[in-house]
């Protein structure tokens, strides 16, 4: 397994307080817990210092790291990284900033650009102008991230949640002309199987990019739940040398929780340690 970790999303634990899902997962054998902030509140900053300490607190009393945050724009309404109006472009750079400074008081790494609606290229708005307002965004968001030691890391999605960076290639594209060690690659398994290629080739293109990873399969439920050959994913994360975490994500949450987490984590020892 070497040095890759293993992560869930707090997410599907719909209902659940954070005490109790840090517990869960801790019983379970996860090293650390992905949260998207919709889930505490509507805006990271109507959040105190004192609750922000009591989130760290609580992950450390678990022994549970806190990998990052992920769905990051869904709330507050009105946000949009490639709007064609100025104003909303800078509220939405002022909450990533603030999503920044949220992550690195909690004791996250990573900061997810998944979002779909929140980058969709709008009518009237072409590529090259939302690929401009994108970038001009995301170079001064890495430079905030370099100060508190958070990486941003943008997720190509699929083409159906998205008309904008569908492909590791185009998201490697971005990141090369943003040119910040803080900006970096997610994959996600799910949005990989709409490429049309190898997974283990995107992945293997992906070295020297890939700072997150997110692990689902092709039907929206947990790691090896659907026909995805994880084995393959697992060997190319190995052979790239990938340290972060392989995080589990999922979309369809009818199993339940703990089915989910605890069939999903015994699928990827099982992957990892035979690869």
């Amino acid at each position: 397994m070497g040095s890759i970790k293993f992560s869930i999303c707090n997410e599907i634990f719909r209902g659940w307080d954070l005490e109790m899902i840090f517990d869960y997962v801790s019983s379970v054998g996860y090293e650390a817990l992905e949260i998207a902030p919709f889930t505490l509140t509507d805006d990271v900053r109507k959040l105190s210092a004192e609750e922000r300490r009591r989130i760290r607190e609580l992950a450390d009393s678990y022994g549970v790291r806190i990998a990052g945050l992920h769905w990051i724009l869904v709330t507050p309404k009105g946000l949009h990284i490639t709007h064609p109006e100025l104003g909303v472009r800078r509220k939405t750079i002022e909450y990533i900033k603030a999503l920044i400074e949220f992550n690195s008081d909690i004791g996250g790494k990573v900061l997810v650009v998944g979002s779909p609606e929140q980058r969709n290229v709008l009518p009237g708005v072409t590529r090259d102008e939302a690929w401009n307002y994108a970038r001009g965004a995301f170079r001064e968001c890495s430079l905030y991230a370099e100060e508190y030691d958070v990486i941003i890391c943008l997720e190509p999605l699929a083409r159906h949640l998205t008309n904008f960076i569908n492909t590791a290639e185009e998201a490697m594209r971005i990141i090369d002309e943003v040119a910040h060690p803080n900006f970096k690659l997610i994959l996600d398994v799910y949005s990989m199987c709409d490429e049309g290629r190898p997974i283990g080739s995107i992945i293997r293109s992906a070295k020297g990019y890939l700072a997150h990873f997110h692990a689902n399969d092709d039907n929206k439920k947990g790691p090896g739940f659907g026909n995805v050959n994880y084995r393959e994913v697992a060997n190319a994360l190995i052979e790239i040398g990938y340290s972060g975490y392989v995080s589990v994500e999922v979309f369809d949450f009818k199993p339940g929780p703990e089915y989910i987490a605890e069939r999903s984590l015994e699928n990827l020892r099982k992957f990892f340690r035979g690869a």
